[in-house]
């Protein structure tokens, strides 16, 4: 059985590989002997979408193309699947072993283990193991509870748009959207995505907590022109509330908002059960002011206190 499968990727693989346009399921069951053995079309077409899955996973890019009928055509570029020479020195690839462990999730550990398995295969380096009696002095980790992680990672990945459902901090209800995902990043132990929003025609960043229901595969190529890492990295830093302008004065309840306390510039103890905090004012600082809830009061700038305000009244109007 295992042989037959392995026969049946390599097959697809190549398919996928020597075609210079893409081709239907049509084409690809026609072309494969084990996909014209398949019983019926529900069987072939889980067998051909478990394929396709596990070529993904071994690291083929496979895209998805529809054409001017409306049809769903795939394709594997040459010089997307090809890897450049690697050169990395034992420094680097201690690093990239190091990243390989971040992940808890089953999926990604084991992707993670087989990249390091093809970039060692390539030239890569072996790391050195670290001494027995500091073994497991550094874990480190990145937890990710969000239900909506692993259909968005895989979505970013395989260049799918997708749709959700998206509660805004200020609001009560979720609504639709339709997004093309560019990327995930983590930000003060939350995680964001960001992409391009369909219907408002702009780039938007959404953090994944706020994503109810199920995230949705829409078939389709993207739209919109994907910018480079540092691009959309710096997008969430944004819309996130990093990039500072100014500062804000605060009222903090003792004892309360450690990650507030953390960005302080300052701090002066005012008695009662309550501190005083400057922390620096950038975009999104009244949403994420808005989860501490009655241990926070915003003094000053105005602006801050209305838009806090405001955000607290939408939710208690539900």
């Amino acid at each position: 059985m295992a042989i037959a499968k392995a026969e049946r990727l390599m097959n697809l693989a190549l398919c996928l590989l020597g075609t210079r346009r893409p081709l239907s399921k049509r084409e690809l069951r026609g072309s494969i002997e084990a996909y014209l053995e398949a019983g019926n079309d529900e069987s072939f077409n889980r067998m051909f979408e478990r394929d396709k899955d596990d070529l993904r996973e071994l690291g083929l890019v496979i895209e998805t193309v529809e054409n001017l009928d409306g049809d769903t055509g795939y394709l594997a570029r040459r010089d997307s699947n090809r890897l450049p020479p690697i050169t990395l020195d034992a420094e680097e690839a201690a690093a990239l072993g190091l990243a390989a462990k971040v992940w808890q999730q089953a999926r990604l550990a084991g992707a993670a283990s087989g990249a390091l398995q093809k970039l060692r295969a390539a030239g890569m380096p072996e790391a050195e193991e670290p001494d027995e009696a500091h073994h497991g002095a550094l874990e480190p980790r990145i937890p990710v509870h969000e239900a909506a992680f692993e259909p968005l990672m895989l979505a970013c990945r395989d260049r799918r748009p997708v749709s959700f459902d998206y509660r805004k901090a200020n609001a009560a209800r979720a609504e639709p959207r339709q997004v093309e995902p560019w990327t995930l990043e983590c930000w003060r132990g939350h995680w964001y995505l960001a992409g391009w929003d369909r219907d408002r025609e702009a780039e938007r960043v959404f953090r994944l907590s706020r994503i109810s229901g199920r995230v949705r595969s829409r078939a389709g190529a993207f739209r919109a022109p994907v910018p480079d890492a540092v691009t959309v990295r710096e997008t969430v830093e944004t819309w996130a509330g990093e990039t500072a302008t100014r500062t804000a004065l605060i009222r903090l309840r003792s004892g309360c908002g450690y990650p507030l306390r953390a960005r302080a510039l300052t701090t002066l103890a005012l008695g009662d059960g309550w501190d005083e905090l400057e922390i620096p004012y950038g975009h999104g600082l009244d949403a994420w002011l808005v989860e501490f809830g009655p241990d926070v009061v915003v003094r000053e700038p105005a602006d801050l206190r209305a838009d806090v305000l405001d955000r607290l009244r939408a939710v208690a109007k539900g």
